[in-house]
């Protein structure tokens, strides 16, 4: 019964993932039977946090209004009079020119 008292306090915090995840330890307990105190806490505190940036990042693209939210890199059509290079398309989705210095000018919209 303490669990559930637990788990109750979990949700009334909003902290509705760590509930969850204790959920699963307590109904699956040989699987974290190996790990210590900390290492469950840990798994714990990360899916929490996980839950957190999620939530924050769709209230940010939600309010930035995109007009396809859902878009990735692997959905760009390279059909030929765009003329999109596709290797190029995939070196810019790793940021690497962020933390080189370098910047990308959009010239004309693609629609």
């Amino acid at each position: 019964m303490i669990n559930q008292s637990t788990i109750d306090t979990l949700r009334s915090m909003h902290m509705t993932a760590m509930a969850n995840e204790l959920i699963h330890q307590l109904d699956d307990p040989e699987s974290y039977r190996s790990l210590g105190f900390e290492d469950r806490f840990g798994l714990l505190v990360d899916a929490e946090w996980n839950r957190r940036q999620t939530n924050k990042l769709s209230k940010y693209i939600k309010a930035a209004h995109f007009s396809n939210p859902g878009a990735t890199i692997e959905g760009i059509e390279y059909i030929e009079d765009r003329k999109l290079d596709k290797s190029e398309m995939l070196r810019y989705s790793t940021c690497k020119y962020i933390t080189e210095g370098h910047h990308i000018i959009l010239k004309r919209s693609i629609w």
